[in-house]
């Protein structure tokens, strides 16, 4: 059955990840050809080896700068074929390609000069996709991304892949572009990748590309029907190979069952691991490449699949995967980096109460003397959105504010989404042209040339959300926003957002006595890798004494929210007694005891409180000294049971529709209007 011939085996084409390339079912890695298990090929035997695959099918062809002698593998793959018909992965990051001197480098500067020289080698104007082959763990992930980020706006390469990269690296690069393949070893004797990371990438729609999926051609028989040429891998060695011979003969007999041979039975059960699972074996012989494509004739139910695993248990594989010490530390599992320095500041300040919200507006030299102050204490998170103040007051403020700053070392974040905003007719809207239209309005009143996070307001529930976040993924794309956020979106909506582009942070409102979000939102922002930043993490200026040791003003919004009014805030009282009393335990004031709690939630949460105050602003900052332990966290969370809060946490029904547990978005297969 599976060894019919090769020519009338239809080799489909599926998605490898959600980004949009498109590749055959089976790749061809390159690898081999000019020597790796083996002597490399004359040049022609192995240009003859490629164009066989591509007229068998194959498009997905595989390399790496590091391939073969004075990067001999590139040079061999160049010009071969029709470009607009194969889809080209290379790789970058290996420095020194020697066993015993592997150099790892993930330098933007070395990105891009190694994209260059490949371009140039393998002779093409675009790279489909660009692999970092193993993970530098001295340069944050953010800033290796960052650079293949560039080069995928300037057209030189089409999508971003990674080998052999941790669950954490992994997250954090999918959240500055979206990551649409991972490399790593994956065969029937090398299963480690299934619990962690394998999950990961489909939870994230990302690819998988497994190299060596028939286990360093032992599923081939190497070293079992054929002597291997002289190896150093401890599965190979004469010590392990006897016992691992065993393994091929299991295989070897369930491949009878199913009329084919030992290599395409292992080579389907890698196939057949999921539709987004595209392997690369390598072969240097017409006939095993013919023979790898007849694994696409196997067919195999779950059950098949289940035994054929059972068959191989990861226990009684004898020897490594690695060669040795030296290379395992450049695999997945100790493939994390190190945190961005360019990250945002721990601490945010909301600039919304600087022109009137809880308050009269400040005088404008006053409020901007308040920004210059919180940057200069080491505060370069700035939050405001487009409806603050009248007549987009705070974003206009906070452009002359930022004359007077550096913008490199600011984070400027602001919001779209909130057409009208007074409280009996709030209004939502989402289309696409409507956010970009707002981000056009919002770069020329901060008079900036990006926006660092831009997020969507509140979430217009009736516009699918793919077509709101396909029309920000264009304005990061196009260099006007770097990063999107979503405030106050539900679940459902943020897993679909994220699908589309990364998101990077959520907004939420998070404080001691308003915690609806921990059971459901803040465990999927964690589990997809996305920063957590609370609005009002003071109760809307509660836990800093609004309605207890200061009164309300008239003017302010509070003057009609529910926690204030006189039958609920002499309940609420209480509670700020106790947090007041637990803040003398801790040598600390009550607002600084209230904001240390949510700062301490974790390190990927940033809240924003804002003040009209310097003096407030300055204890803030110190509840960054409040040190409290798990025990501590504890022990405030339980002096404010959530159930003797006295009141709701949105001013009415009107606005709580508009909040996270309502913020669904129908499906994307309606036309909106815009």
């Amino acid at each position: 059955m599976a060894e019919a011939e090769s020519e009338s085996i239809h080799i489909p084409r599926v998605n490898l990840g959600c980004q949009g390339l498109q590749v055959s079912k089976l790749g061809f890695g390159c690898m081999g050809l000019t020597g790796a298990y083996n002597d490399p090929l004359p040049e022609q035997e192995a240009i003859s080896v490629i164009k066989h695959a591509f007229t068998q099918g194959i498009t997905f062809f595989d390399t790496a700068d590091i391939y073969g002698s004075n990067h001999a593998n590139e040079l061999l793959l160049a010009k071969q074929l029709p470009r607009n018909k194969i889809q080209l992965a290379t790789k970058f990051g290996v420095s020194k390609p020697t066993v015993s001197d592997v150099q790892i480098k993930g330098t933007p500067d070395y990105v891009r000069s190694c994209c260059e020289a490949s371009l140039k080698r393998l002779g093409v104007e675009y790279i489909d996709l660009y692999y970092q082959h193993r993970v530098d763990t001295s340069v944050p992930i953010e800033q290796t991304m960052g650079e293949l980020k560039k080069l995928v706006e300037e057209g030189k390469v089409k999508y971003i892949g990674l080998s052999e990269a941790s669950p954490d690296t992994i997250r954090r690069a999918h959240a500055v572009h979206p990551i649409t393949a991972v490399q790593l070893e994956w065969s029937l004797w090398t299963r480690d990748i299934e619990d962690e990371v394998i999950p990961l990438c489909r939870e994230l729609g990302i690819g998988i590309v497994p190299y060596s999926p028939l286990g360093r051609g032992f599923f081939g028989g190497k070293g079992v029907v054929e002597t291997v040429p002289s190896s150093g891998h401890p599965r190979f060695q004469a010590e392990n190979i006897e016992k691992n011979k065993k393994i091929y003969e299991r295989i070897e007999s369930l491949a009878k069952k199913y009329e084919c041979t030992t290599p395409q039975l292992a080579l389907a059960w890698v196939l057949q691991q999921g539709n987004d699972v595209v392997p690369i074996p390598g072969t240097t012989k017409m006939k095993n490449l013919d023979q790898n494509i007849g694994a696409l004739l196997v067919e195999l139910s779950e059950n098949d699949l289940k035994e054929i695993s059972e068959a191989v248990p990861i226990d009684d594989v004898a020897g490594d995967r690695h060669y040795s010490e030296g290379t395992a530390k450049f695999t997945w599992k100790f493939a994390n980096t190190p945190p961005n320095d360019s990250s945002v500041s721990k601490l945010g300040f909301g600039c919304m109460g600087l022109t009137g919200a809880y308050n009269d507006p400040l005088p404008e030299q006053e409020a901007i003397s308040v920004i210059k102050h919180a940057f200069t204490q080491g505060i370069t998170f700035f939050d405001t959105a487009d409806v603050y103040g009248s007549n987009h007051a705070n974003e206009l403020l906070l452009a002359k504010a930022l004359k007077q700053l550096p913008r490199d070392k600011i984070q400027l974040a602001t919001k779209f989404g909130i057409s009208k905003t007074t409280f009996s007719d709030r209004q939502i809207k989402g289309t696409p042209d409507y956010v970009r239209s707002c981000c056009e309005a919002s770069l020329k009143r901060l008079d900036v040339q990006y926006i660092d996070l831009y997020y969507q307001h509140r979430v217009d529930t009736s516009v699918p959300i793919e077509q709101t976040m396909g029309e920000l993924k264009k304005l990061v794309e196009e260099g006007k926003v770097k990063y999107i956020g979503l405030s106050e979106a539900s679940p459902d909506t943020i897993r679909r957002a994220h699908a589309v582009h990364p998101i990077t942070a959520v907004q939420l409102e998070w404080s001691l006595w308003t915690r609806d979000i921990e059971d459901e939102v803040i465990p999927l922002c964690r589990e997809l890798g996305i920063g957590i930043v609370p609005y009002s993490p003071l109760g809307r200026g509660f836990f800093g004494g609004k309605g207890v040791v200061e009164t309300v003003p008239s003017v302010s919004t509070l003057s009609g929210h529910p926690r204030y009014q006189a039958e609920n805030i002499e309940k609420n009282k209480r509670i700020y007694e106790k947090i007041e009393s637990l803040a003398q335990k801790h040598r600390c004031t009550t607002p600084q005891l209230a904001l240390a709690w949510v700062l301490q939630q974790g390190n990927d949460v940033v809240p924003i409180p804002g003040t009209t105050k310097i003096k407030n602003l300055d204890q803030n900052i110190g509840a960054l000294s409040v040190k409290l332990s798990e025990n501590d966290l504890r022990e405030i969370s339980e002096a404010v049971p959530i159930d003797d809060v006295a009141g709701v946490r949105h001013y009415d029904e009107g606005h709580a529709k508009f909040s996270w547990k309502s913020a669904n978005t129908p499906p994307n297969d309606s036309s909106v209007s815009t």
